[in-house]
């Protein structure tokens, strides 16, 4: 397999586990009403929420993200991912506002 072969593999996996991890937290989404504007509350149950730190873990260490605390490391991870993930208009994680995503 070609350098470049791989390369292309990697960032479809990698858009994959974007998508997925999406799909993960808007699936556990809460509409907050005392919410800082933008901010959408997600509490994601075992066994979802070990996928989920899982994946924040490697794209921490894939995009080289550093924090003080390691949930900072992984909040920096969350937010380099999901803009990762919504290059795409015709995703179905695509959403218009925080309140919408705790109806799907």
């Amino acid at each position: 397999m070609i350098a470049a072969e791989r390369f292309e593999r990697a960032a479809v996996l990698g858009v994959a586990m974007a998508e997925e991890l999406r799909r993960l937290l808007r699936r556990h989404a809460v509409a907050t009403g005392d919410a800082v504007e933008g901010m959408v509350l997600v509490d994601v149950p075992y066994p979802d929420a070990a996928v989920v730190v899982a994946v924040l873990d490697v794209a921490a260490e894939c995009f080289g993200e550093r924090g003080a605390t390691v949930e900072e490391t992984r909040q920096a991870a969350l937010t380099t991912l999901l803009q990762l993930a919504g290059f795409d208009a015709e995703s179905q994680l695509q959403v218009a506002s925080p309140g919408s995503l705790a109806r799907s």
